[in-house]
């Protein structure tokens, strides 16, 4: 009933073996550049850290079902414990927890601060330990075989409700995930802000799955799972589901009882993580590995074949020192033509800055509108807990399906740039998820402030009491003229109906003036939300521009490089004593042996990975 391995590591040994080689001769060329991302891709292999982001709405009970994966009581539980801080597990010899906090100032390193492992319960954004900076993430490590295996888990705070951390800040650790579990529990059937939460998850993460928890609670989660897989259906949403009970899974591990561990459903999860993240992780490493070696291979073909040719055949060598020039006249084009290429990177980035923040203030000014409509039409203060979980959980859609937009505007712009490098061949486009890190956001971190709670019994009275005193006394006066008393029958009915005229003018007043300061919470909220926001979205386009940026100018340097240096060689062989020229040719028929080999070791991965395994449909029954 232990946990599974859930990482085979004997493939990683012929990769590692061939990157080395490859690394080997890179350097015997001089070729450090390529030294530097084969030796980047070889970090990748010797440590696969696989993160995978538990998420779902509040109280769906994320906490509890990741101490049953790991098997240790390490995430607070109960009714009144609720994760407030993201909270990173990674693997590690001894327990240990450390507090992450942002630096004083933009751009300053983060700060740890240890804190004992049986507190973590207690660690909040508001903590003391903190000193008044911001909490990032609170991070433990854990010696445990899953982890071990390169597993890295997040447990995210909950999503919707008022005073939430919001979905927005848990997209941001969804955009750097290999695999997001998201959490409903057997309660009841999907919810809309649910769906649409899945959908903006399934659009930045391409690994996703289901968990309906707490099937041990609620004996008719199967007609919950039936309903789910409808909702799934009607919103086109290709999302497993996968049936689980973190209490079951619990007690099969103490009373190392199989059926329950069958019943508990993990087993299930554990062959979707086997399948579908540690399976597709190893395909994209080989393939990244077989691109690296590939690319590598035929730089430094270029140079040695072309020496090569130098020495065996002076005429062959005039001509192929002709087709380089006519190479190198052309990447030189390229490389002066850094200016359009970068022109283009800089208009879209501006662009898109501008897009993106039109369409952001679009988003929300709509919703405070739609929010003041609802506060003129009802009285904010009898539903003003409500009507603050909308406008956080709508703020957080609106800011979410922002970021999910720019995640495609980024990628279309990677697509135009590379256009620029079509003369030398197929670019492989960047990973612009990398700049789209937003782990630091403040977005979503507001709150709604709370209104001036309305005036009591006693001093509705008062109010009713005071506008009826003036019409008693009035009438009372006039009265006397007529031989009767101040009070009687008809002063006290012009003061009731005084009174009641009063208490009614001072109701609408109190009405007007409870939608007046709730529209101005609700413009607030909006503009302190827009202001951050815009501030998040300024720094996740520069670090997009930085790495399109990065990208497209390693490209066009190693391309350039190789031509020259490929001439040169040509050129020096061109003019070598007849007495070295043998002595030259041998060695370079090793290393193109050996370079030859690479390539054919690249290229033979690329058929095994030609047809990746295609992510799961529809539902998974344990």
């Amino acid at each position: 009933m232990g946990t599974p391995a859930t990482t085979p590591a004997a493939p990683a040994v012929p990769m590692l073996s061939v990157l080395g080689e490859t690394i080997a001769a890179a350097r015997a060329a001089g070729r450090n550049d390529l030294v530097g991302r084969l030796e980047a891709a070889a970090d990748r292999v010797r440590d696969p850290r696989r993160r995978i982001v538990i998420a779902g709405q509040l109280d769906q009970g994320k906490s509890r079902f990741i101490n049953a994966l790991l098997n240790v009581d390490i995430c607070p539980v109960g009714d009144d414990m609720t994760t407030t801080v993201p909270m990173l597990l990674v693997p590690g010899p001894e327990p240990r927890a450390e507090l992450v906090l942002a630096g004083l100032q933009q751009g300053a390193p983060e700060t740890r601060v240890p804190v004992p492992v049986d507190e973590i319960g207690s660690v909040t954004v508001r903590s003391p330990l903190a000193e008044g900076r911001r909490v990032l993430r609170l991070e433990v490590q854990l010696p445990n075989p899953l982890l071990a295996d390169g597993i890295v888990l997040v447990d995210t705070p909950g999503v919707g409700g008022h005073g939430s951390s919001g979905a927005a800040s848990v997209l941001g650790m969804v955009q750097a995930a290999d695999a997001v579990l998201v959490l409903s529990d057997a309660s009841t059937e999907l919810t809309e802000p649910e769906l649409a939460f899945l959908r903006q998850v399934r659009e930045l993460c391409p690994t996703v799955a289901l968990m309906l928890t707490k099937t041990d609670l609620y004996p008719h989660w199967r007609r919950v799972h039936e309903a789910d897989v409808q909702h799934l259906g009607r919103a086109r949403l290709e999302v497993p589901i996968i049936p689980v009970s973190a209490v079951l899974r619990t007690h099969a591990l103490r009373l190392q009882d199989q059926q329950l561990g069958l019943e508990s459903g993990f087993g299930v999860l554990y062959q979707f993580l086997r399948d579908q993240v540690v399976a597709r992780d190893q395909a994209a490493t080989r393939r990244a590995v077989s691109r690296d070696i590939h690319s590598a291979a035929e730089h430094l073909a270029l140079a040695l074949g072309s020496e090569l040719v130098a020495l065996r055949d002076p005429e062959q060598g005039a001509a192929a020192i002709r087709e380089l020039q006519v190479a190198r006249t052309s990447a030189e084009e390229l490389h002066r033509r850094t200016a359009a290429w970068q022109q283009t990177l800089a208009d879209g980035i501006t662009d898109l800055a501008g897009d993106v923040d039109h369409d952001l203030r679009d988003r929300l000014r709509g919703i405070a509108r739609t929010g003041e409509e609802w506060i003129d039409e009802n009285d904010p203060g009898k539903n003003w807990d409500s009507t603050a979980e909308w406008l956080t959980s709508t703020v957080d859609s609106a800011i979410g399906d922002n970021l999910l937009w720019t995640h495609k505007r980024a990628v279309l712009l990677a697509e135009r740039v590379a256009e620029h490098f079509t003369d030398i061949g197929a670019v492989e486009l960047p990973d612009v998820r990398t700049g789209l890190d937003a782990e630091e956001s403040w977005a979503g971190s507001g709150t709604l402030g709370d209104l001036e709670p309305d005036i009591g019994f006693g001093s509705k009275l008062l109010v009713g009491m005071r506008g009826s005193y003036g019409g008693v006394l009035m009438v009372g006066l006039a009265s006397t003229l007529a031989g009767l008393a101040m009070l009687n029958p008809i002063s006290i009915g012009a003061g009731v109906i005084v009174g009641g005229k009063a208490f009614r003018d001072d109701k609408q007043a109190r009405l007007a003036r409870r939608r007046n300061e709730a529209k101005a919470a609700v413009r607030r909220f909006v503009d302190d939300v827009a202001f951050q926001t815009a501030k998040d979205s300024k720094d996740r386009l520069h670090r997009i521009h930085r790495a399109l940026r990065d990208h497209y100018s390693g490209v066009a340097e190693r391309s350039l490089r190789s031509i020259d240096d490929s001439l040169r060689a040509a050129q020096e062989a061109a003019t070598m004593e007849s007495a070295r020229r043998t002595e030259r040719c041998q060695v370079l028929e090793r290393q193109l042996r050996v370079v030859a080999e690479l390539r054919r070791y690249a290229d033979a991965m690329q058929p095994a990975l030609a047809a990746p395994a295609e992510s799961s449909a529809g539902t998974v029954t344990p």
